[in-house]
């Protein structure tokens, strides 16, 4: 039986990186699920899940990639169209992509050492994003 939370998380938009470690961490130990699978996703299009490092030089490396591949001050077909600016964040985050799926072993998630999971809000504007975490398996 799967076993499914969500999370709000405020967020500041512009390229905004959180670690969600901690609560995916208490989402798992909720569930009493102890090997499977462990899915986080967030709805929109304007925001992403992915694992990296998170330390303030990779958040900032990450952010400056953003910038050199989809800039906030582009010329968007999509900006032109719905005159809301953030063109750029829906390119990001379909190049990130909007969910992850980590195994879980033992009750632990099978990350690496400096690896963590983090939501990256592309978005022009601060959010409350909902984050939906579900755990699979035995």
């Amino acid at each position: 039986m799967p076993y499914t939370q969500v999370l709000h998380i405020p967020t500041r938009g512009h390229t905004d990186v959180l670690d969600l470690t901690p609560q995916v961490e208490a989402i798992v130990a909720a569930s009493g699920i102890h090997d499977g699978v462990v899915v986080v996703f967030v709805p929109g299009s304007t925001a992403a899940i992915t694992t990296m490092e998170y330390e303030p030089g990779c958040v900032a490396d990450f952010q400056r990639l953003m910038e050199t591949l989809a800039p906030e001050d582009g010329d968007y077909a999509h900006n032109t169209r719905w005159g809301d600016g953030n063109g750029y964040a829906h390119l990001r985050a379909s190049l990130v992509g909007p969910s992850l799926s980590i195994p879980l072993v033992q009750g632990r998630l099978a990350l690496g050492t400096w690896q963590q999971i983090v939501l990256a809000d592309f978005d022009n504007r601060p959010r409350q994003r909902r984050i939906l975490v579900q755990v699979l398996g035995d």
